[in-house]
């Protein structure tokens, strides 16, 4: 399985570059797992498609404001970083640019030194490990010096910060946001409950390899970068519940997927509380062990994502989807449009 074989033509136009004003008046792509029928819709119908008995997975992390623009101390050089993952005693492992800057030993001011990082070690694909001092809570500092990193396929200045939040975000610690999610209000979200389908609330904090690139050729070479995942004893009960009584269990994202993926592959298909690190990655051939249906946005050319849409519901189908919806001129990506892939 060659990644050139999930490349579609995009044109740049379509790249969503602000959200819309009401979230749930984005269109939706209903998409049929096995049929491959297409309807074109509005997110709000979504409770068309969902039935009583059903369940749907929430991932409920929060974005935090990880993009930071400091200087180097001693030159006053500019260097921007972006917090990928917490470690112990305020180290955070980060992507520095430019990296040539940032050696062990360098120290970075920001906001006049209202925090301090220091370069530890360079580690696996340039990434650099950073310690902090500070005066304060760190939370506190950085939502005042920090910004919501967006993807660098958004050029537009994001005006409102809680536009790259869903509205159930919970706990900080995502490098992006689960963007299947921030097509829900919080009133279609009670409508779907009114409906008698139960809310599954799980947690995987999004790290930038979900959007790397695959540089390999064979897709089965390439490796995802590990996210933490929590499921809860709830969640679990809602989940398996929902399986035993013959309803569907449908995901808000490829996060809540891969969480839930990873869960059912650590107790052999069966789904129970636990919590750890993630780097399952989900391609054509892949066999789905709780997963009924997916709501996911529409993903780059090439990119992990797609492959995991394609393995849901057929490599065909869905490209036929993607070009359809190129047609009609969806929007693409984080702002986009939505797509629901449902038996």
């Amino acid at each position: 399985m060659k990644t050139s074989d999930f490349y579609f033509d995009l044109p740049q136009e379509l790249i969503a570059q602000d959200p819309l004003e009401d979230r749930s008046s984005s269109r939706l792509l209903v998409l049929g797992k096995e049929t491959g029928s297409i309807e074109h819709k509005h997110f709000y119908d979504i409770l068309e498609y969902l039935r009583e008995g059903d369940c749907l997975v929430l991932n409920n992390t929060k974005v935090i404001p990880a993009r930071l623009y400091g200087v180097r101390e001693g030159t006053g050089a500019m260097i921007e970083i972006l917090l990928l993952k917490r470690k112990e005693n305020n180290v955070w492992e980060t992507l520095v640019k430019p990296g040539k800057k940032a050696k062990p030993g360098t120290k970075i001011i920001f906001g006049d030194g209202l925090l301090v990082g220091e370069v530890l070690e360079i580690v696996e694909e340039g990434n650099r490990l950073i310690q902090f001092t500070y005066e304060g809570v760190f939370e506190e500092i950085l939502d005042q010096l920090g910004q919501m990193p967006l993807p660098p396929y958004i050029t537009h200045e994001l005006k409102d910060k809680n536009r790259y939040q869903t509205v159930y975000a919970k706990y900080e610690g995502s490098a992006a946001a689960p963007t299947a999610g921030l097509h829900f209000t919080p009133q279609l979200l009670e409508k779907v409950k009114e409906k008698g389908v139960e809310i599954a609330e799980v947690t995987l904090h999004v790290g930038l390899g979900t959007f790397r690139p695959v540089k390999v050729e064979d897709v089965t070479q390439h490796h995802m970068h590990s996210e933490f995942y929590e499921v809860t004893e709830e969640a679990a009960s809602i989940i398996k519940n929902t399986k035993a009584r013959g309803g569907r269990v449908i995901c808000v994202g490829t996060t809540s997927c891969r969480t839930i993926e990873s869960a059912a592959a650590r107790f052999d298909g069966d789904i129970k509380a636990c919590s750890g690190w993630t780097d399952i990655f989900i391609y054509p051939g892949y066999q789905f062990r709780l997963l009924d249906g997916l709501i996911t946005n529409f993903h780059l050319p090439e990119s992990t994502l797609l492959m995991l849409v394609s393995a849901l519901a057929g490599k065909e189908r869905v490209l036929a989807a993607y070009e359809e919806a190129v047609k009609e001129k969806y929007r693409f990506f984080s702002f986009g449009d939505a797509m629901l892939i449902i038996s």
